[in-house]
């Protein structure tokens, strides 16, 4: 079930109430009902997903379902650059009912494939990351069972648990990959100590691609940006995910899993906007968010930067020099 948002939540500075180049998120975000969609070109459609059951699952911090609408109020602070004629909907959050998180990820890719149906991009902002396989859901249902689908994951973690018992939000990719044959995993991030031997040997039998934390700084960014081109080009499709954990703790404190070798965020950025000024790219979704943990709202406020840079890249509005 959709659940609407709360207009309050997009609430900001106002400095003029006319003049558009000086509006912000909140004076430009619209309200939609999923149900009454009309094709909508050049649209970023924001769909939120409160769940994280996957993180309960997974035995991690739980925290990470209030990062939605978190997010979206930090957003709302932020200076709206896009083009004339751009747009940003609001469709509203998904809810992940009585510990039903196979329901809930069902539930958010139908609203995904809506939304790409309907000619939008969606920007989905977690919740656990098991947001990724509803996801995933949203856009096989869209593109499709014969097209081949590259998903590119920001994350110091594989998920390439085993789902025998149930899913969580550390067998995404693995529960992916094994059912989906047509589906490719590239993860940038991979933390030598964040994953055991047996989950490295488990990525190299199902052929994931990864690159190592301490082979990606700005110096090598060459490097990764090709090794992202050659990837998106083997697909049909690419969609993006992004686990904040990937980052240093000293920049996202406020994660289930905080990484003290984690990535730069000039490094997080600039891979967000190669992979999504690409046209196979489809959609974006950042998880792992957790405002309960996190300190003066300082991942909340990273995510909703990162998020915005996506969003910038997707409707071409004026972005930051990643190289800066």
């Amino acid at each position: 079930m959709m659940k609407k948002v709360n207009p309050d939540v997009w609430t900001g500075r106002t400095d003029h109430i006319d003049n558009r180049s000086s509006f912000r998120y909140h004076q430009i975000v619209e309200f939609e009902n999923i149900d009454a969609l009309k094709p909508s070109p050049a649209t970023c459609a924001i769909i939120g997903f409160e769940s994280e059951e996957g993180v309960r699952r997974n035995n991690g911090r739980l925290g990470a379902g209030k990062a939605p609408d978190a997010l979206r109020n930090e957003l709302a602070k932020l200076p709206w650059k896009m083009p004339e004629g751009q747009r940003l909907v609001d469709l509203g959050n998904i809810e992940c009912l009585d510990n039903n998180l196979e329901k809930a990820q069902q539930q958010l890719g139908d609203a995904i494939a809506v939304a790409l149906h309907n000619d939008m991009t969606p920007i989905i902002l977690g919740g656990g990351h098991e947001t990724a396989y509803g996801h995933y859901l949203g856009v096989r249902k869209h593109v499709g069972k014969e097209a081949t689908i590259g998903i590119i994951n920001i994350d110091a973690h594989f998920d390439l648990r085993p789902y025998d018992e149930q899913p969580s939000s550390g067998t995404m990719f693995k529960q992916i990959l094994e059912q989906d044959k047509k589906s490719s995993y590239f993860v940038a991030g991979i933390q030598r100590y964040g994953n055991t031997q047996e989950l490295f040997d488990r990525a190299d039998a199902l052929g994931v691609t990864y690159v190592y934390e301490e082979d990606m700084h700005m110096g090598k960014m060459d490097n990764l940006t090709a090794d992202l081109e050659k990837f998106i080009a083997q697909h049909d499709f690419i969609f993006l995910t992004l686990c904040m954990d990937v980052l240093n703790a000293a920049f996202a404190p406020g994660v289930s899993a905080p990484s003290p070798f984690g990535l730069d965020p000039a490094i997080v950025r600039a891979i967000i906007k190669t992979v999504t000024s690409h046209d196979k790219t489809l959609s974006f979704d950042i998880s792992e968010v957790n405002p309960i943990l996190d300190e003066n709202n300082r991942t909340v406020k990273l995510g909703a930067y990162l998020t915005n840079e996506a969003l910038t890249s997707f409707l071409g509005g004026t972005l930051h020099d990643v190289s800066s």
